[in-house]
């Protein structure tokens, strides 16, 4: 790669580096491996810098990199979970209801499958249209409505099963107070 183009490339990750760990952070719920899942992106990207013709599209070009990093991650993990009976208890910060909202988010997505979490990534949080996302994808636009119609139908299911759990668990705790 030509002094010029390495010089293009660092100023292009100082400038969009915020913006691409959110993206990153968005596709995998640990801010470690979201890191990780970032640097690994940026590497694969600065082989092929000079490849890319419009520099335009090198965040579309970078999220791709790192949807398909994360799917080769979560199919090499994919062997080592076990499934359990019971989760185990998640910590999460209460301060503030954003810091809730954000993490039961964050967990309520682990539901999904590494396809339908990228759609519902692209669509609702980097607000990208129907057609971005499947160019970013690398899928039709129809898959893309119809994953994106399956993903959120999940998610209202896991939020109401969620909801039901805690509705049940504060009539139970009522009930023994009372007794």
């Amino acid at each position: 790669m030509a002094h010029g183009e390495v010089l293009e490339f660092e100023e292009y990750v100082r400038t969009r580096q915020d913006a691409l760990l959110r993206s990153a952070r968005r596709l995998v719920p640990d801010p470690l491996d979201a890191q990780d899942l970032l640097q690994t992106a940026l590497v694969r990207t600065y082989h092929r810098w000079d490849g890319i013709a419009d520099k335009r599209l090198a965040d579309a070009y970078l999220r791709r990199v790192m949807i398909n990093t994360r799917t080769e991650w979560w199919r090499s993990r994919r062997i080592e979970e076990v499934p359990t009976e019971q989760l185990p208890d998640t910590g999460m910060d209460d301060s503030t209801e954003q810091h809730a909202d954000r993490a039961l988010l964050m967990d309520v997505l682990k539901v999904l499958a590494p396809k339908q979490r990228s759609v519902v990534v692209l669509r609702h949080w980097e607000q990208m249209s129907t057609e971005e996302t499947a160019e970013a994808l690398g899928m039709s636009a129809g898959t893309v409505k119809s994953t994106l119609h399956r993903a959120l139908a999940r998610l209202r299911q896991e939020l109401e099963s969620r909801d039901l759990d805690g509705r049940f668990l504060e009539r139970e705790e009522q009930e023994r107070c009372a007794a």
